[in-house]
């Protein structure tokens, strides 16, 4: 099974429309989106809307959570007094011109997706969310602690961890403190349940990459037959950047009230 995962779309229409041009020719069976419709851009209803007209199924950002309940705060954690000042700008526009149909759609959304695999006479678990299975906002870098990333994969029962927020995409396998030894196949010795490992996968951002690489990014994960907790390379992913026309959406920054370090950001991915 192949499966797209996308996320932090931030209201960016030509990454979007791109995007789906992309999947399209990867011919995935299912596609989820791991939230953050919205926000630093002037598409916010025509992205909610095309991800609604496709059904995809969604989960919410902190972005679609606040913008859901009309509140002022985006839950994002700005540096400095210039993007605090900046990212006011931006929720109060976005504010202003979300529609009351998809701000009803935005405040619907879930937090989090379960996918549960049977496979191998046991199971698989693949856990969708936006930040971290914590908190919304909770930023899961490349570098977080490995004893921390497995205890909240843990006490999530996550196998398979997918999320956005930081815009920054990268792939870790960590062995499960619960591991054993593994037989010369990559399956668990004895028949038990060692030689576990999780999967902890950042799948970047459509319309807002912060990697130095302006492209959008999505990830196509692959479960088979015989993938298995106790085999890392049973799963397959890959990360999938696509062009898209960033001027467009950099000039309409620049055209709108909202604050023109938001058109390099996009330019310059940072």
């Amino acid at each position: 099974m192949k499966i797209a995962l996308f996320s932090d779309i931030h209201a960016n229409l030509p990454a979007l429309e791109a995007f789906f041009a992309s999947v399209e020719r990867q011919k995935p069976d299912a596609v989820y989106c791991l939230g953050d419709l919205v926000g630093y851009n002037i598409w916010p209803n025509e992205v909610i809307n095309e991800i609604r007209r496709r059904g995809i199924p969604a989960i919410a950002g902190n972005y679609d959570f606040g913008i859901g309940r009309s509140s002022n705060d985006c839950g994002c954690a700005y540096k400095t007094d210039e993007e605090k000042s900046n990212g006011a700008v931006s929720i109060s526009y976005t504010n202003d011109i979300v529609r009351p149909d998809e701000r009803s759609y935005l405040r619907s959304l879930p937090a989090h997706i379960r996918v549960e695999f049977q496979l191998n006479q046991d199971k698989l678990n693949l856990v969708m969310v936006h930040g971290s299975p914590r908190r919304i906002n909770e930023y899961l870098f490349e570098d977080h602690e490995e004893k921390s990333m497995l205890r909240i994969m843990e006490d999530a029962d996550a196998d398979i961890l997918c999320f956005g927020h930081t815009h920054k995409p990268y792939h870790r396998v960590l062995p499960a403190a619960d591991g054993g030894s593994v037989n010369d196949r990559g399956l668990p010795a004895n028949g038990g349940g060692g030689g576990k490992y999780r999967h902890a996968i950042n799948i970047g951002s459509v319309g807002k990459p912060k990697d130095g690489d302006p492209r959008g990014c999505y990830v196509l994960l692959t479960i088979g037959e015989d993938s298995h907790v106790g085999n890392k390379d049973s799963i397959g992913v890959e990360f999938v950047r696509f062009e898209y026309d960033v001027e467009k959406a950099a000039r309409a920054v620049e055209d709108s009230p909202l604050p023109g370090a938001y058109a390099e950001a996009l330019r310059k991915a940072k």
